[in-house]
């Protein structure tokens, strides 16, 4: 039941039911890297508050579970979502800048601390600013750090760091049709890890291009993570409030379970 809660904090964010935009099949004209995240920042996100439900579906070799999510979030301050099956709240979480908490009702467990849990999840380091970025659609590193070289690959226009890290590599793939992410990846080599996030579809949301479908892999040797998002509604700029308490008499969740 671990895993319901974590699964709680990728499946964040939106979608409504506007036109669809995919990049399609039309050719795609070599650009440079600067334009290229230029043009992607230009489209970034730009609402206050959020609201909505997402269906998700978390599988592994030995599980597959589909919850539905109710989530609020405030934009560079907080997430909180609600996840349910067959009608039964199953867990709920909270997460700031600074802090990470959720709690399970089967297993009567919790979880309180910083993004370490997430991080060991995924295989890479992990913060606020990454998860909300990698449900946005835009890049999960901030790209005008570095020098980029561009290709055309895929039918999109890909990004690859002139000198990637040492610890891992990081490569990007923008929509050319609205310059929102088409996939992103981390991968470690050496240790057989890589986390794949793919944006499979796009919608406009009152003037917001916005993820519709994102799937989520996350690679550790030979073990293999599914996630599947599906945005199903989604408000903007609502008043709202974040009720979260853990319960007593729960036993929280330790990171070397």
């Amino acid at each position: 039941m671990k895993r319901i809660g974590v699964l709680l904090l990728l499946t964040v964010l939106f979608a409504s039911c506007k036109s669809t935009k995919d990049a399609g099949t039309e050719s795609v004209t070599a650009m440079s890297s600067k334009k290229i995240i230029n043009n992607h920042y230009n489209e970034s996100f730009d609402e206050n508050t959020l609201n909505g439900t997402i269906k998700a579906k978390y599988q592994d070799k030995n599980s597959s579970h589909s919850v539905g999510v109710s989530y609020r979030i405030q934009k560079d301050s907080a997430i909180w979502m609600s996840g349910r099956m067959l009608n039964i709240t199953l867990a709920k979480i909270f997460i700031t800048p600074t802090k990470v908490q959720f709690y399970e009702k089967l297993g009567k467990t919790y979880f309180e601390g910083d993004f370490a849990l997430l991080s060991d999840f995924l295989g890479t380091e992990v913060d606020f600013e990454i998860v909300q970025n990698l449900l946005l659609g835009q890049a999960i590193v901030d790209l005008k750090e570095q020098k980029f070289n561009a290709s055309v690959d895929e039918n999109s226009y890909k990004l690859e760091p002139k000198k990637q890290a040492d610890l891992f590599d990081l490569l990007f793939w923008m929509n050319p049709t609205n310059f929102k992410v088409s996939k992103q990846e981390v991968r470690q080599p050496d240790i057989q890890k890589k986390l794949t996030i793919d944006y499979v579809e796009y919608q406009e949301v009152q003037e917001e291009m916005l993820p519709k479908k994102i799937n989520i892999t996350a690679v550790d040797g030979v073990e293999r993570v599914f996630l599947n998002l599906e945005y199903k509604s989604v408000q903007f700029n609502n008043n709202i409030s974040f009720p979260f308490s853990i319960p007593r008499g729960y036993e929280q969740i330790q990171l070397n379970e």
